[in-house]
């Protein structure tokens, strides 16, 4: 067990909205958010940073954004669980999942959805604007041995990717 924990936050890839009569858990991604949700994980697997755990929303275009980040990780889908708490939940709902992780996990990315997913960056931000846009990612690392001890004061770097970035 590690003194440090990181949370990877990602907001799913870009979505399509060409398909009509069918639900909002079902829509699928558009071409350019399966091309930008390679190019993020390879983004995050050249700097070596492989979470131990893959935690998705339910919804269709979550969990096909976290199944991209495992193949360019080439991790078995073992890896991967799912969440109602990451579909239309709280943000409180959402940040109990992350501090009711075992202490044995120090890395850890969720998938899901905005607005709850820009709401929780910001409760750990040291400059609470930030709103991340599809496929957008926020780390952070703090300094703690549990899950249930992580939060603003104890983080030590944060930082953000996403697609449109230089």
């Amino acid at each position: 067990m590690s003194s440090k924990k990181t949370l990877y936050i990602v907001r799913h890839a870009k979505s399509s909205w060409d398909y009509e009569n069918i639900s909002d858990v079902d829509r699928p991604l558009k071409l350019r958010g399966i091309r930008n949700a390679y190019e993020m994980a390879r983004r995050l697997k050249i700097d070596c940073k492989v979470p131990e755990i893959f935690i998705s929303s339910p919804a269709n275009r979550a969990l096909h954004t976290a199944s991209i980040f495992l193949n360019v990780y080439e991790l078995p889908y073992y890896k991967l669980k799912i969440d109602e708490r990451l579909y239309g939940h709280r943000t409180s709902e959402i940040l109990e999942l992350v501090k009711s992780q075992s202490s044995d996990i120090d890395k850890m990315m969720i998938f899901g959805h905005n607005p709850d997913f820009s709401e929780l960056a910001r409760t750990f931000a040291k400059k609470p604007s930030i709103e991340l846009p599809t496929c957008g990612i926020a780390i952070f690392d703090y300094k703690c041995a549990n899950w249930n001890e992580i939060s603003r004061e104890n983080m030590t770097k944060e930082y953000y990717d996403f697609p449109k970035k230089e």
